[in-house]
């Protein structure tokens, strides 16, 4: 018997060491066959830009998992670097190989109000070196046509239109459900308008937090509405978004029609005819098919005319949610951010460090991690800048406070100085069906907290003072770095949410400017003159396997580019299906985030409302295969 167990082992190992070698052989195979491919990738000596946006507009596209793109399991949809984005458009305004600059808007997802302005500005830069912007979309939506608005020529699908929705909407609130089930949820707050843990203890909004959201997205729309009304004057807006449906009537139902008769698109036709328009400027492509223009690929681009990354201004991302431990792009992961600017310190002559931050926030030790970080730095004797994108709040907010100075948008959601935890428990749900709980004790504390028996009183009053406690830090924190005192600053916190305009009138962000002023301050604090300082991107290194297969990936898409997108509906009705459906997987995630996350947060989950919801994890298993992993828990 032993000798047969033996034998079985050795088998075994044989067949583990086969199955590695086939692996290590096909992946080096596959490398060499693209190494050495002898079809050559199609090129144009001049032509284009074509800004394919298959994907959202972010300040720092999260990690890809090489597996899943291998077996095609990951979420498609791309995530495209704002700083990335605007430097191929500042290099296109100057390069004479390119002609024009091309927006295809049908895959795309947006990308935040401050990112699209931004990319707007160097639409504009664009035009102004006379160069024409051609933007085309079946369906127009918020986002999409605060780019297209910036185009020289807007062109929408005959079948399509312009659908603006304008900010707001309606949230889900799960009070009537918990007290069926028989959750007792404990909430543990310190902040007025701290509405998050709202949906878990009411049934709508509360009048504090209903001003408040209302004021926020009034700030915004009108925001909205003004750059684009700069943009394109002759658009009749007001008009449109105040009576849609009568507009479309007067159109007989069309649209397209509509949209084109109050200035919003310049034309209408399908993509066959933009791609003969573009090839009027651009040239005919190299393969000479009907519709088709000279185009150049706008990653090959960017990578082409990718700034050198050897400057003297740290430039640290605090990009996502603010998390404990490690993690990739793209999340805020308190470790690895803290070790990244302190090898930064560490092995370059940094002069100055901007930090740049685009976050909701998140766990309370993950932001005193990084500010901690942040603090090393201007310990060192170098002055901090922050540069706030979409959303700096709460832990987005918290990571900023170093700063000697604040630069953000007047569209920028920043504030919700407040903190919060929730911890539910199931006494009355096990109840129901007959199962109590029942022990010992040795201290007032013993098996706290308790989700099947309840929490006692001592634990309840305990974490509300940590929380209290917390939130008087976060306080005392912002009253330092701004200059006030710490009632002065209560009176403004509360967890209330502010528009990037009235923050800087309540004194909360000290300028209004992007990435490239905060580097320019952060270089006269320096001593260096502002026209010759350049950046140092404190990042992680792109891993290269990644990096191998993404370029496999892209090569099978370049294949396939005259296929139907099937990650977005281009029609109306899919692609608001498809946006809804995004953002109840993003609200699964964060109640997720919620329950096995950090349990005493400052973080404004509310704020997400006005980005772009990031899912592509909870995606790849579908909705109700995350719902029933939140259940089983």
């Amino acid at each position: 018997m032993a000798f047969v167990k033996g034998m079985w082992r050795i088998l075994v190992a044989i067949k583990d060491g086969l199955v590695l070698l086939f692996l290590l052989g096909f992946f080096g195979l596959l490398y060499a066959a693209l190494s050495w491919s002898p079809r050559p990738g199609q090129s144009v000596s001049s032509g284009a830009l074509l800004l394919k946006l298959d994907g959202s507009i972010v300040e720092q596209p999260a990690d890809v998992d090489p597996m899943a793109l291998l077996t095609g399991g990951g979420d498609r949809a791309k995530e495209y670097a704002l700083a990335d984005i605007v430097a191929a458009l500042d290099a296109a305004k100057d390069d004479k190989k390119v002609k024009a600059v091309v927006l295809n808007l049908d895959g795309f997802t947006g990308g935040g109000q401050v990112a699209l302005g931004r990319v707007g500005k160097a639409l504009d830069a664009v035009r102004a070196a006379k160069k024409p912007v051609f933007a085309y979309a079946t369906i127009y939506s918020d986002d999409s046509y605060q780019l297209a608005a910036h185009a020289t020529e807007s062109w929408v699908n005959p079948l399509g239109g312009v659908a603006i929705t304008g900010r707001g909407g309606s949230g889900l609130y799960y009070k009537g459900l918990i007290d069926r089930l028989g959750v007792n949820t404990h909430v543990y707050r310190v902040g007025t308008y701290k509405s998050f843990v709202e949906p878990f203890t009411r049934t709508g909004q509360s009048p504090e937090a209903k001003q408040a959201n209302q004021a926020l997205a009034d700030a915004l729309w009108e925001d909205w509405r003004q750059e684009v009304a700069t943009a394109r004057p002759k658009a009749k807006l007001a008009a449109y978004v105040n009576d849609p449906a009568g507009l479309a009537q007067a159109a007989g139902g069309n649209l397209a029609k509509a949209a084109l008769g109050a200035g919003l698109i310049d034309k209408m036709g399908d993509e066959a005819a933009f791609g003969a328009r573009v090839a009027e400027v651009a040239g005919n492509a190299p393969d000479d098919k009907d519709g088709d223009f000279a185009a150049i690929d706008l990653r090959t681009y960017m990578k082409a005319h990718k700034p050198a990354n050897d400057g003297e201004i740290g430039v640290l991302t605090i990009a996502g949610d603010i998390v404990d431990g490690e993690a990739g792009p793209g999340t805020a992961a308190g470790d690895t951010i803290a070790k990244l600017l302190r090898k930064a310190l560490a092995e370059k002559d940094l002069k100055a460090l901007v930090v740049r931050v685009d976050s909701p926030g998140g766990s309370v030790m993950a932001s005193e991690k990084i500010r901690g970080a942040i603090m090393e730095a201007k310990s060192q004797g170098l002055p901090v800048v922050v540069s706030m994108g979409n959303v700096a709040a709460s832990g987005g907010y918290w990571v900023s406070t170093p700063a000697n100075m604040i630069f953000a948008e007047p569209d920028t959601i920043t504030g919700s100085i407040g903190v919060f935890g929730i911890l539910p428990s199931f006494e009355g749900t096990l109840a129901k069906i007959g199962v109590t709980t029942d022990g010992v004790k040795t201290t007032p504390l013993s098996g706290q907290p308790d989700v099947a028996g309840g929490t006692t009183p001592e634990f309840d009053r305990i974490m509300q003072m940590g929380v209290e406690d917390i939130y008087g830090r976060f306080v005392g924190l912002v009253a330092q770095s701004r200059r006030k005192t710490p009632q002065q600053i209560d009176a403004i916190a509360q967890g209330r949410v502010w528009d990037g305009g009235t923050a800087r009138q309540i004194g909360l962000v000290d300028r209004f400017g992007g990435l490239e002023d905060a580097i320019a301050e952060a270089a006269k604090l320096a001593k260096i003159d502002p026209a010759k300082a350049k950046p140092y991107r404190i990042a992680k290194e792109p891993d290269p396997f990644t990096q191998f297969v993404q370029s496999i990936v892209d090569r099978e898409e370049e294949d396939d580019a005259g296929a139907p997108d099937g990650a977005m509906g281009r029609d109306l009705l899919g692609r608001q299906a498809m946006v809804q459906r995004n953002w109840a997987l993003q609200a699964v995630a964060d109640v997720r985030a919620l329950v096995s996350g950090a349990g005493v947060r400052v973080d404004c989950l509310e704020c997400r409302a006005y980005g772009v919801p990031r899912m592509a994890k909870a995606d790849e298993r579908g909705l109700m295969a995350v719902l029933l992993g939140l259940w089983k828990g």
